[in-house]
């Protein structure tokens, strides 16, 4: 009798912790959630050409591009490179609040990583193309401080670079400067083109969601779940943070207000599509390949900045357009206010959710962070 009665408890325990587990287990995604969650892939999206760049996915233009992204022949500050600031080392950015070139710049420095695609370029989409992106450095004082003549001269007088240019645009460097800087500008894109992230923890659950692998989706940690919810839900992140990228490509007004090197409130598009306009090397410009017709100036929202893309974001701190941002669950913090008495905040649990799920986002193996940037307290 006792043995029985012992079974019975026993069988009732049982029965009480799988309740307790069913109650505590999330309800299963929604339709909408599934196609929100399927929208973020698949990862990595086909790889395209930019009509605007005759050498683009071109392995001779690459070559020389990765040997000009190394070099400091491009600069005229001794020791400059363009991994001064886009170290490989950490995701292709820089770990510091502010760039740092020849002096301090007004903005943080975006990571290179996915970089092509996107369809505007810098914080401000002053650019159109990722090859007239890759001359602005060149030429900016605050940064690499250079000219045409000196990149042509680098091009030219170099036996390495002379070599690889030759392959890579089938004759040697042009007698003309500007044209001889537009085609480093563009074996510099066509190097940058190939700089993709790694697959991820998400990618292998939003996989298994599609395809309906219920064992593999489990192995996805249950934090990274609720947090991945509220992404796609509530938190209303993916309007913005959308696509395989996990950004729109577009321009938001930011809640977080900033000021240029001379003191000025930082403009954002309203400023980029001003110098857009002035750009001699738009795609719409002599030097493009495939121009396009000239268009009117788009909506230029002043304080409104291009979404950065989350992959690998819990290995490129600081945060914001102007790096003011230490820690991720602070970065999150802005965003989370939603829209008052309507929706909700974000609870402090609910952000370390949205951490989680942010810190599935990158390839372990590769990540350099400060854990301290990835704390929510």
């Amino acid at each position: 009798m006792r043995r029985l009665a012992l079974a019975i408890g026993l069988v009732g325990a049982l029965a009480l912790a799988a309740g307790v587990a069913l109650s505590m287990a999330a309800p299963p995604l929604g339709s909408d959630e599934r196609a929100a969650i399927a929208a973020l892939g698949p990862w990595p999206p086909p790889a395209t050409r930019d009509a605007s760049n005759r050498v683009s996915g071109r392995a001779e233009a690459v070559a020389l591009g990765e040997t000009l992204f190394h070099s400091t022949r491009l600069s005229t500050v001794g020791g400059l490179r363009c991994a001064t600031c886009h170290e490989p080392w950490r995701r292709f950015s820089d770990g510091r609040a502010l760039a740092l070139g020849a002096q301090t710049g007004g903005r943080h420095t975006p990571g290179l990583l996915n970089v092509r695609l996107q369809h505007w370029f810098g914080w401000d989409g002053a650019n159109d193309s990722l090859w007239s992106q890759s001359i602005r450095p060149m030429l900016d004082p605050r940064e690499m401080r250079s000219d045409a003549a000196h990149i042509a001269r680098a091009l030219r007088e170099d036996d390495v670079l002379r070599r690889l240019y030759a392959a890579a645009f089938a004759r040697p460097p042009p007698a003309d400067d500007e044209a001889a800087l537009v085609d480093a500008g563009k074996a510099l894109a066509a190097y940058q083109e190939t700089l993709m992230s790694e697959r991820t923890a998400f990618d292998a659950f939003r996989d298994a969601l599609v395809r309906g692998d219920g064992d593999a989706m489990q192995r996805y940690p249950a934090t990274a779940q609720r947090g991945l919810r509220l992404f796609v839900g509530r938190g209303r992140c993916a309007a913005c943070h959308a696509g395989p990228g996990l950004s729109d490509g577009e321009f938001h007004r930011s809640r977080i207000s900033s000021r240029l090197p001379d003191g000025t409130a930082d403009g954002g598009r309203a400023l980029g599509v001003a110098k857009l306009m002035a750009n001699p090397y738009a795609r719409s410009g002599r030097f493009a390949d495939d121009p396009v017709a000239p268009g009117a100036a788009p909506p230029a929202e002043p304080g409104a900045f291009r979404t950065p893309g989350l992959r690998e974001v819990g290995a490129t701190a600081p945060y914001m357009h102007d790096g003011s941002v230490a820690n991720l669950c602070d970065a999150v913090l802005p965003h989370a206010a939603l829209d008052g008495a309507t929706v909700p905040a974000l609870t402090l649990a609910e952000r370390r959710d949205v951490v989680a799920f942010l810190r599935t986002l990158g390839a372990p193996q590769a990540a350099i962070v400060d854990e301290d940037a990835l704390v929510c307290r």
